[in-house]
């Protein structure tokens, strides 16, 4: 195996998940999550046979070539796996509360890692049960064959996924109003009201003040200091 057939597999790969997210966006964005996770490990079980077939010649039976056939084996594979991440990033992105998305789905990637590891540790010590190395692969085809069934395991835990499509809200009401309210307060769409301790010899002078876009201007005849208190987010606007 050379370098030159080495980057045509890497070029193919590329094309083939292009293709997937160009085949997410224009037909299957709109579908429910469990159907696309459903179908997305069906469909990644089912190219994992391609490998099978690899492995055990029955391509060069059908008279295609070792090269061809890796190389399609190559695109298919990578553009089934780009159609079973995507909806798996809208999902995570939809759980993500308002005000932590960052470290929200950062929590979420991290997860999804260490399951990526984890798969990675399984098939070393899968490997190395069934005794498949570098020189040896007489027991490669069950290994492929084992995996390609193992991933249809997850299906057991589909219904933990929520029924709804991908184009609706998953987080509650209530959390997407605390956060409206919070951007309104950022944007100075809201007022807030202090209360003003004006500070002279004779004592304090409090007054109520409201204020537009978190700015007052107080004046005071006595003078000294004056301390601005924030009491509460109100609705009334500055006339």
């Amino acid at each position: 195996m050379n370098m030159e057939f080495i980057g045509v597999i890497y070029a193919v790969g590329a094309v083939g998940s292009l293709l997937g997210v160009v085949l997410y966006q224009s037909a299957l964005k709109d579908y429910d999550f469990r159907s696309m996770l459903l179908w997305g490990q069906v469909l990644s079980s089912l190219t994992g046979m391609l490998d099978l077939a690899l492995v055990t010649r029955l391509n060069t039976k059908v008279g295609i070539p070792d090269y061809v056939f890796a190389v399609i084996d190559c695109g298919v594979s990578v553009m089934v796996g780009k159609l079973q991440w995507m909806p798996v990033l809208v999902l995570c992105s939809k759980l993500c509360p308002p005000g932590i998305e960052g470290t929200f789905y950062a929590l979420l990637m991290s997860i999804q890692n260490v399951g990526l590891l984890m798969s990675a540790w399984w098939g070393g010590l899968l490997l190395h049960t069934l005794n498949v190395t570098r020189s040896e692969f007489t027991n490669l085809w069950a290994v492929v064959l084992i995996r390609n069934v193992s991933r249809l395991l997850p299906l057991m835990l589909l219904f933990l996924v929520p029924q709804s499509d991908q184009n609706s809200t998953l987080l509650p009401a209530e959390m997407l109003h605390d956060d409206e309210s919070t951007e309104a307060v950022k944007d100075g769409s809201g007022s807030v009201e202090f209360s003003v301790l004006v500070a002279d010899g004779s004592g304090c002078h409090p007054s109520v003040e409201d204020v537009q876009d978190e700015r007052i201007k107080v004046t005071d005849d006595v003078g000294g200091d004056v301390e601005l208190i924030p009491l509460m987010n109100t609705n009334r606007t500055v006339g």
